[in-house]
């Protein structure tokens, strides 16, 4: 039998590197996706196809989607890994950056996976992994837009995962905890940016430290990205995969402290937890 295909975007570095090529190693065809395809090198020499794409625009979207078919014929897995992390006052982030959030992170998510749908109702059969976070549970200081569009993310997933039953489609939500990739040093700069003078300033310094802690080579209280790769590997092989996948450093506990605790209490753990006093 053929091997299946899975499609793997935000591929170039991360979570989405480390998943095409546990993927592959797995038995999958796979392609990476990325907007920068010479970081991507690495894969290609592991024996990954790697393509250009912007899931914000249709037509790269629409191009990516149709190479793949016309070479395989078929996917039966598309992860939707691309995203960033976009922080700051909610009185300070411009509306166009709250746009470009939701863009990328809940748009762009729904693009692929519409674009995928004909194919894997076709073959009644396919597995959509949505990357999520523990951060689509609750929200932390300066980060009202990016835990938005995660807690939409949720909110798609669970109605995709009805609506695709009947067509014998999974949908998974992998909620990743505090993950060591470049995607706190980003976000870090971000807050830096947006809220690094002004009122917020303070708040800004101090949020900006902690993100920027989980980027560090070695970081305490951080797990590796292949922790996420794993659980994307278990849901695309599972015969009948869980919905939810909550992975990595303190996804679980930080969780159901949510859950069980006052608002106001779990918001001074999570104030502390990012260093944030006053």
């Amino acid at each position: 039998m053929a091997a299946q295909v899975a499609l793997v975007t935000g591929a170039s570095s991360g979570i989405g590197e480390a998943a095409a090529r546990r993927l592959r190693d797995a038995g999958f065809t796979v392609y990476a996706a990325a907007r920068r395809v010479d970081r991507m090198a690495g894969l290609r020499e592991a024996g990954v196809h790697t393509m250009s794409l912007d899931i914000t625009d249709a037509a790269s979207a629409q191009a990516a989607v149709a190479q793949i078919l016309a070479e395989q014929g078929r996917i039966d897995v598309l992860v939707n890994n691309a995203g960033y992390g976009s922080y700051g006052a909610l009185e300070d982030v411009p509306l166009s950056e709250a746009q470009a959030q939701l863009d990328v992170n809940v748009l762009g998510l729904a693009r692929m996976t519409q674009l995928v749908l004909p194919q894997l109702r076709a073959q009644r059969s396919g597995t959509i992994i949505n990357i999520a976070s523990m951060g689509g549970n609750f929200t932390t200081p300066l980060g009202a837009w990016y835990h938005a569009s995660k807690y939409a993310v949720e909110a798609l997933s669970d109605a995709m995962r009805m609506e695709l039953a009947p067509f014998g489609i999974d949908v998974v939500v992998i909620e990743p905890g505090s993950i060591r990739t470049e995607w706190g040093a980003i976000a870090a700069a971000a807050v830096l940016e947006t809220s690094g003078d002004g009122p917020y300033r303070t708040q800004a310094e101090q949020v900006a430290t902690s993100l920027g802690r989980t980027s560090a080579p070695g970081a305490r209280m951080t797990s590796s990205p292949e922790v996420v790769a794993r659980a994307i590997v278990t849901a695309a092989t599972a015969r009948r995969p869980r919905a939810r996948y909550r992975i990595g450093f303190g996804a679980k506990p930080l969780v159901l402290a949510h859950r069980i605790l006052p608002a106001r209490v779990f918001d001074r753990l999570i104030r502390r937890g990012m260093g944030v006093t006053g």
